[in-house]
């Protein structure tokens, strides 16, 4: 079975691009293949003029892969999680502490970096993922449910932080199965059991229907008349 198929749509440099749908419907098996971590069996990808297929290795290099499970050491404290990331990216240790200080500002993680990992909140794990994402300043982010499992209040603070990230030039795609948080996304994808059922702004996708989730809701609807 495959669990995404005909997929063909383009990424703006600084744009936050939505990939929409339920689980199930190729989410993650889409940003695995643009990550690099898993081989498409079919067609190609390219992220700044370098093929996932052809070299996925070389795509890595310029972008970071936050995974939808928490994947850090939770036996390591917060600030030695993000150290260890810097040393697998080769950041230089004297623009370690100016990076170190963006990152506590808008994660708020700073009073906490002595403490473990696995001792966190699953909303300050998310933080820590996205801050070991950001430590050696990656062009492209791509973000698997990154809000999934965590409180609405951290829900926010991690959107905000996602905007931050835009606003100072970088790219961003994220996966979500929350309606509402397509509608902050400049593009959305909508997926369903992997096939498009929808590419546009939230706005244009919605159409007149009463919301976004009412308008995927009958495109799913209408897709099942015809099969």
């Amino acid at each position: 079975m495959e669990a995404v198929r005909g997929l063909t749509f383009s990424v703006a440099p600084g744009e936050l691009f939505g990939v929409v749908g339920p689980d199930g419907a190729g989410k993650t098996t889409l940003l695995r293949m643009l990550s690099g971590v898993l081989r498409p069996t079919a067609g190609d990808a390219t992220i700044a003029g370098i093929s996932v297929r052809r070299d996925p290795e070389g795509v890595k290099r310029g972008m970071a892969y936050m995974s939808q499970r928490f994947g850090l050491y939770t036996d390591l404290t917060v600030l030695e999680n993000i150290h260890f990331y810097a040393d697998l990216y080769r950041v230089p240790r004297s623009e370690r502490p100016a990076r170190l200080e963006l990152l506590w500002a808008f994660s708020g993680l700073g009073p906490f970096q002595g403490r473990l990992a696995g001792a966190l909140s699953g909303g300050m794990k998310q933080k820590l993922s996205l801050c070991c994402a950001l430590i050696h300043r990656p062009p492209l982010l791509l973000l698997d449910e990154p809000t999934f499992g965590v409180d609405p209040i951290s829900r926010r603070d991690l959107w905000l932080i996602i905007h931050d990230m835009v606003a100072s030039g970088t790219t961003v795609i994220a996966s979500t199965a929350y309606l509402d948080e397509a509608e902050r996304c400049d593009r959305v994808l909508l997926l369903h059991e992997g096939q498009v059922l929808g590419l546009d702004t939230p706005a244009v996708v919605q159409g007149g229907a009463a919301s976004l989730e009412d308008a995927f809701i009958a495109r799913v609807t209408e897709l099942a008349a015809h099969a």
